[in-house]
């Protein structure tokens, strides 16, 4: 069973080097999109869950009212500070939050290591009647390559509890208490190598993912675009922007 702790330790290894470990970590064109989906407005007050070395906190932080970032892993959280208003280390379980207190709440893959739907469900508590509560995450682009994809994420993560079909993050939300949910999506090209490279797997981990895309089924291959150049094999890699408003009505749980 893999439990907070483990969660932790992960990212006490990855901490350092996060920021590099992907070519999305600050791509500014999927930042873009963020920002374009969410029209956060001046006097917005905003919640970035899962905050890590604050990549989501840097779209926000000078432009909206306030910015607050909750993470479980200080070593990651503390990089965060200079785009926080305040940092709070607490579970996403149990937000620390009164009920309806953000305009805004965004999580970007982070929900994967999360008890679910529980941490859903308190984004959406502690987001007001009428805000918007934003999942950002990896997904397989379908059933046809999910079960190698599941694999391949698996494998750079070993703490991950979830994998994901675009519908099951229009799901969590809907089922949470949120409509007029829309998703986005984005691709993003990475090389595997330096993908894997995360500072928190073995060398036979990562000789692993290699192999998962080297005897690869022919569709995951082309809904992956995958490219082998010189050795260096690149994957297209399809993250989901799934944005929904709390229901107005809505019980604040």
């Amino acid at each position: 069973m893999i439990t907070s702790d483990d969660v932790v330790q992960h990212f006490v290894s990855r901490a350092l080097t996060y920021d590099k470990s992907s070519s999305w970590c600050t791509d500014e064109r999927l930042g873009e999109l963020v920002t374009d989906t969410v029209r956060a407005l001046p006097g917005d007050q905003v919640l970035d869950v899962a905050c890590g070395t604050g990549l989501v906190s840097r779209l926000f932080f000078g432009r909206v009212g306030r910015v607050v970032g909750v993470d479980i892993t200080a070593d990651m959280a503390v990089q965060a500070q200079p785009y926080l208003d305040e940092l709070v280390i607490a579970p996403a379980e149990n937000l620390p939050f009164a009920s309806g207190t953000f305009d805004l709440t965004i999580c970007r893959q982070g929900i994967q290591f999360m008890t679910l739907p529980d941490a859903v469900a308190e984004m959406v508590r502690v987001t007001r009647p009428g805000g918007l509560v934003v999942v950002i995450n990896l997904c397989a682009y379908s059933a046809a390559d999910s079960a190698e994809y599941f694999e391949v994420l698996r494998l750079r993560n070993p703490v991950r509890r979830h994998f994901f079909l675009a519908d099951d993050l229009t799901a969590l939300l809907r089922d949470n208490g949120c409509d007029e949910v829309r998703t986005h999506e984005y691709v993003s090209a990475e090389d595997v190598d330096v993908w894997s490279d995360n500072g928190a797997i073995t060398e036979e981990s990562r000789q692993a993912i290699r192999d998962v895309y080297r005897n690869a089924s022919p569709e995951f291959r082309r809904l992956h675009a995958v490219r082998d150049d010189d050795g260096r094999i690149v994957d297209n890699m399809l993250f989901v922007v799934a944005a929904g408003r709390k229901a107005r009505g809505g019980s604040d749980g």
